[in-house]
C-alpha cells in the first residue's frame, strides 16, 4: 500500500502548499461540523428577549397583566374592546386559571368607570350563609354577631364595577335580589327596611356550563339571560401554544427577581416540553410550575422540574362542565381523595370544602366511580 501511494507521489507531486491548504480545509470543516452539533445540541432561547417582544413588539397590547399574541387571545381582547365602554353585563367563561379575573379588570380600565372602584367577590370563597351580607351589607343586629353596621359589596362597588367570580356557585335562593339588583339597581341590607339606589356594572365570570345548571333547575333562567348580555369565551392554555414561551418568559422574570435570580435562557428542549403539556390547570398551573423550576434553577438555564406522562394527544374535555369534572378528580387523585384540611382537595383547588362536596355530587364524583373509570 506504502509503495502504490509512494508510486502516486512520484507520478503526481503535491506541492507543499497545496498539502498545507488541503490540510487546512480539512481541519476547517471537521471544526465546522463540529460547531454546528454542538449548536444543535446547545440550542437555547434568549427568555430576555421574549419578554422585550412582548412590551415592544409582538404580543404587545394595552392590557396590562395580559401576556400573549396567539390568533385566539386577540379574538377574546378584540370582544374587550368592543364591549368595555358599552357599559353592559359581561358573563366571562373559560375553565379554571384561565385569567378571567384578568378579562374583568380589562373590562373596567377600558370603560368610563376606569376612576371608580373595582370590586371582586369570589362567590365559592363565602359561606352559604353569609354570602347575602357581603353582597348587600346587613344592619347591626340582622343575625347573631352582626353588632356593628356593613356595607356590601354593592354599595362598595357604586360608581364602578363588580367583579362577581365563580357566579355558578351562589345559591338558588339568593339568585332572586341578585337578579333584582341587575334589573332594579336597588336592594335593602339584610334585617334592614330602606332601599338602596346604587350604579353597578356587572361582570361576572364562571368555570362552569350555566346552561346545563339551568337544565337541572341550579340555576335562575332569567338570570343567566340577565348575565349572559355579552358572553365571553377564554380559551384554554391548550389552545394558546404560541403563548406558552411569552408566558415562561414572563414568568421566570418575574420570579428571578422576587428571589435574586438571574436566568436568561432556557434551552429549546425544555420549551417544547412546556408548549405540548396540555396544562389542565391553564395559566395558573404554569405560572406555579415556572416558580418551581426557578427555584431549583441553579445558573441562568432554566431548570425544569419532571412534567409527568401527560401529553397533547391526551383527549380534551368536551366542554366546561367535563372539564371540571376532570380536573376536580385529578386534584382528589394527588390529594389522595382527602377533601378537607390543609393540604386537602378543596385548599389545592381554591375553594371552600362544603363548595367542593358540592360540586362533586352535581358531577356525580367519587372514588368508586374514579375506581370504576380507570377500569374500564
Amino acid at each position: 500500500m506504502a509503495s502504490v501511494a509512494y508510486t502516486l507521489h512520484k507520478a503526481f507531486p503535491i506541492s507543499t502548499e497545496a498539502e498545507l491548504e488541503r490540510l487546512s480545509h480539512r481541519e476547517s470543516t471537521k471544526n465546522t461540523c463540529q460547531s454546528e452539533a454542538k449548536g444543535r445540541r446547545e440550542s437555547y432561547i434568549d427568555l430576555d428577549e421574549k419578554v422585550e417582544t412582548q412590551r415592544n413588539g409582538e404580543g404587545h397590547n394595552e392590557f396590562d397583566g395580559i401576556i400573549g399574541s396567539s390568533k385566539s387571545l386577540r379574538a377574546v381582547l378584540d370582544q374587550v374592546r368592543t364591549v368595555a365602554p358599552a357599559g353592559s353585563t359581561v358573563l366571562i367563561e373559560g375553565e379554571t386559571g384561565t385569567g378571567k379575573e384578568l378579562i374583568a379588570q380589562a373590562v373596567h380600565m377600558n370603560s368610563q368607570r376606569r376612576s371608580r372602584p373595582f370590586v371582586k367577590l369570589n362567590c365559592a370563597a363565602i359561606p352559604l350563609d353569609l354570602l347575602e351580607s357581603e353582597l348587600f351589607g346587613h344592619e347591626r343586629g340582622a343575625f347573631t354577631g352582626a353588632v356593628t353596621q356593613r356595607v356590601g359589596r354593592f354599595e362598595a362597588a357604586n360608581g364602578g364595577t363588580l367583579f362577581l367570580d365563580e357566579i355558578g356557585d351562589i345559591p338558588f335562593e339568593l339568585q332572586s335580589k341578585l337578579l333584582r339588583v341587575l334589573q332594579e339597581q336597588e336592594f335593602e341590607r339584610l334585617g334592614g327596611t330602606y332601599t338602596h339606589r346604587v350604579d353597578v356594572r356587572i361582570v361576572a365570570a364562571t368555570n362552569q356550563d350555566l346552561a346545563s345548571l339551568v337544565e337541572e333547575k341550579q340555576f335562575r333562567m332569567d338570570l343567566y339571560y340577565r348575565l349572559n348580555v355579552f358572553p365571553i369565551a377564554l380559551p384554554p392554555l391548550r389552545q394558546r401554544l404560541d403563548d406558552i414561551p411569552l408566558l415562561v418568559a414572563y414568568f421566570v422574570q418575574k420570579f428571578g427577581a422576587r428571589m435574586s435570580k438571574r436566568i436568561s435562557k432556557a434551552s429549546q428542549s425544555s420549551m417544547d416540553a412546556l408548549v405540548h403539556y396540555p396544562w389542565p390547570g391553564n395559566i395558573r398551573e404554569l405560572q406555579n410550575f415556572v416558580e418551581r423550576a426557578v427555584i431549583l434553577t441553579k445558573g441562568d438555564v432554566l431548570q425544569i422540574p419532571p412534567m409527568g406522562s401527560r401529553t397533547l394527544s391526551t383527549p380534551a374535555p368536551l366542554n366546561l362542565k367535563d372539564a371540571e369534572r376532570d380536573h376536580i378528580l385529578r386534584v382528589l387523585e394527588e390529594s389522595n381523595w382527602v377533601v378537607g384540611g390543609k393540604n386537602g382537595a378543596a385548599a389545592r383547588l381554591g375553594v371552600a370544602r362544603t363548595t367542593l362536596m358540592s360540586k362533586m355530587q352535581k358531577r356525580g364524583i367519587s372514588r368508586v366511580m374514579a375506581r370504576s373509570r380507570s377500569v374500564s
